[in-house]
């Protein structure tokens, strides 16, 4: 009886025929447990009068009075107005739409009940289309409950979701929901039982402390936040447990080709590195399918601890890939591979999507054949041409560039879908605690904490770019002094072309204050390999600046660089910010980066310019992007749907996330619960995982 109300259809209710049923289902309302769920926005207060003298511009509120004036203005617009009196003050009651039997029913002497919002207007304070009633008799009760406003939709008006709210509410207290939060669990973290949370929320009694409504912070909201992040982690759970029935290939390491490698380094890895390392090889060598999030800041030595897991597989016989979200990214993987493994006598493929004709069909080929032990590249690694001999770890480079599809759809190039390649998940855009509990509770998480020795933190400055030859007098004494300089331009505009030339203007400027310095520039459109000549000319030293657009944001290592300018910084996210500071500090000089920006800021501009200046700590700057830019846009899964919560908020609910860690071990004794919880607030959602 209790699962009916998710099975029932709106249709069941009074008044929904098939139009308004469309229209429901553009708030995604297909069954009563919908209507039910969708909860108000904000509430109105029609539980008490208040006199008209005592009235605010923007007050929304029940007044009561009699019209003592009624009249037909013309004017650009042709409106009716009624003033009306309650012995406190006076009000005008404005409405542009109208027709004769409204207009002669709105008669001098009638009393009026409204509610609306005073604004000011030309002769005092105004209501403009507000809703009215007649009052005759003496005593009219107002309403005992607040008054629910819901998200809406073209077409469907308050009164009407009112109207059905209530008749799912009848059902409810003769149905009920099931209850899927076991009752130990619920008293010991003291939440309401889920019907009574339902109810309250659509008709909560007028003394409620409204600012905790607004905030999203009152008991009953927070029980069903606290349901929704609980499903959430359960479809992840069911996701990892889905994979790990797969099996993975065991990958042995034998230390004949990860050891002359390490001997090979110019430097000893890191006590960071050789942790996560460790971590990694002991997932490597078990029969289940690794699935490893590591998280380091710039400059953490990543690449050499997924150089180390790929040679396990090698050492094992099978071939690893490498993922990179963009070409640049990918032939510096492709580089760093080839210029470590090849002395070991591994052969390293590489695929993008540039790659053409006979080129690519070669490449094809010694991946297909097994020849290349590691194939490095972009997503041109998805496309279905591309057939591994033996696939046994994938490895992905910033990860949050991918939506989660792809991360999960090159599994199925493992040996014949039998078993799944493991998985090594790279990211310099440290995330959050709270996003990795909740977006990745798939996922085992390592973080590479320490930097190699010898770096030295970047000093920031924030400057307006009317001090613009100051700046370049700066980048002067660094050249001369040796060093070398980054000048980014960050011209976010619709067209590549018109950012590509900001550059080449901001080169050719530059070219002309400093006659004296050798300057390259590097934009997206250039030719891969005139790019790539650049880079090296810079890398060599030959050149001592280099203007160039965001295309540099992930890339080039060059320890003598140690000044960095970037313009318009305010249009960048803090991530991206932190990534470009990041090219500088590499070697052992003090270094700098230049916010130069473009004055007025907004208060969110300024907020995150101050971040990046005070920390470079890249765990604190993720968690205020968080703050400032919401889940989605951090971790890019905005296209993917995967983080659309109804009711719960990853920022303001951040404190139970690890509740709900707590609970769903708790919950293990109750398995018949976890399947319909799953299904009650992500429907076939927790699905995407099976690409």
């Amino acid at each position: 009886m209790s699962a009916a109300l998710a099975e029932t259809p709106v249709t069941d209710l009074k008044g929904v025929g098939t139009a308004l049923a469309l229209k429901l289902e553009r708030l995604s309302i297909h069954t009563l447990q919908d209507l039910l769920f969708h909860l108000p926005l904000r509430y109105q207060d029609r539980t008490r009068i208040v006199p008209i003298g005592s009235l605010r511009p923007g007050d929304e509120c029940v007044i009561e009075g009699e019209i003592k004036l009624a009249d037909v203005k013309q004017g650009k617009r042709r409106s009716l107005l009624c003033r009306i009196q309650d012995g406190t003050g006076s009000l005008t009651l404005r409405f542009f739409h109208f027709n004769a039997a409204q207009k002669n029913s709105l008669k001098p002497g009638l009393r009026i009940r409204c509610f609306g919002e005073a604004r000011p207007g030309a002769a005092g304070l105004e209501m403009v289309h507000p809703e009215y009633n007649k009052v005759s008799g003496d005593f009219v009760p107002v309403a005992e409950n607040l008054t629910p406003v819901y998200p809406a939709t073209e077409g469907l008006h308050q009164t009407r979701l009112r109207s059905l709210a209530s008749q799912a509410l009848s059902r409810l207290d003769s149905q009920g929901l099931q209850e899927l939060m076991p009752d130990n669990v619920r008293q010991q973290w003291q939440l309401p039982e889920l019907n009574e949370a339902i109810r309250y929320l659509h008709n909560p009694p007028a003394d409620v402390d409204q600012h905790l409504l607004l905030d999203g912070k009152h008991p009953a909201q927070r029980r069903l936040a606290f349901e929704e992040l609980l499903a959430h982690h359960f479809s992840l759970l069911k996701l990892r447990d889905k994979t790990r029935e797969q099996g993975a290939p065991v990958l042995r390491p034998s230390g004949e080709l990860s050891q002359p490698f390490l001997n090979a380094l110019p430097f000893p890895l890191t006590g960071a590195q050789q942790r996560v390392s460790a971590e990694v090889a002991k997932d490597l060598n078990s029969p289940y399918p690794m699935l490893r999030l590591v998280q380091g800041d710039v400059g953490s030595g990543k690449t050499v601890v997924a150089a180390l897991a790929a040679l396990q597989a090698v050492e094992s016989g099978l071939q690893a890939a490498v993922m990179a979200p963009t070409e640049i990214l990918a032939e510096q993987h492709f580089n760093n591979f080839s210029a470590w493994l090849e002395p070991l006598g591994i052969k390293v493929a590489w695929l993008a999507g540039k790659l053409k004709g006979k080129q690519r069909q070669s490449q094809l080929d010694a991946i297909r054949s097994g020849e290349a032990r590691i194939v490095v590249g972009t997503h041109a690694l998805f496309q279905e041409e591309v057939v591994f001999d033996d696939l046994g770890l994938v490895v992905v480079d910033e990860q949050h560039r991918f939506g989660v599809h792809q991360r999960l759809s090159l599994r199925e190039k493992g040996r014949n879908g039998e078993l799944s390649p493991h998985q090594l998940i790279m990211t310099a855009t440290p995330i959050p605690r709270t996003l990795t509990m909740s977006a990745y509770a798939d996922l085992d998480c390592s973080i590479i904490d320490e930097l190699p020795p010898g770096r030295t933190p970047v000093a920031t400055v924030v400057i307006g770019d009317e001090r613009r030859q100051q700046v370049i007098e700066r980048v002067r004494a660094a050249c001369n002094d040796g060093r070398q300089v980054y000048w980014v331009c960050t011209l976010i505009e619709e067209s590549e072309a018109l950012q590509c030339q900001a550059a080449e203007v901001t080169a050719e400027q530059l070219a002309e204050a400093l006659p004296e310095l050798r300057i390259g520039l590097v934009h997206g459109r250039m030719k891969p390999a005139e790019k790539a000549e650049v880079m090296g000319q810079f890398k060599a030293a030959e050149l001592d600046l280099l203007v160039a657009t965001t295309v540099i944001e992930v890339g080039v290592d060059v320890p003598n660089a140690s000044v960095m300018i970037i313009e318009n910084p305010e249009r960048l996210g803090l991530a991206q910010l932190h990534q470009l500071r990041g090219r500088v500090g590499r070697g052992s000089v003090e270094s700098f980066c230049v916010l130069m920006y473009h004055a007025p800021l907004s208060k969110q501009g300024r907020e995150r310019l101050a971040v990046m200046r005070d920390t470079t700590d890249g765990f604190k700057i993720a968690e205020k992007d968080l703050e400032l830019r919401g889940p989605g846009e951090v971790l890019g899964t905005r296209q993917t749907g995967m983080m659309q919560f109804k009711i719960a908020d990853l920022q303001r609910d951040a404190d139970l996330l690890s509740r709900v860690k707590h609970v769903a071990g708790q919950m293990q004794g109750y398995p018949q619960h976890v399947e319909p919880m799953i299904r009650r607030w992500l429907g076939v959602g927790e699905e995407y995982g099976n690409v």
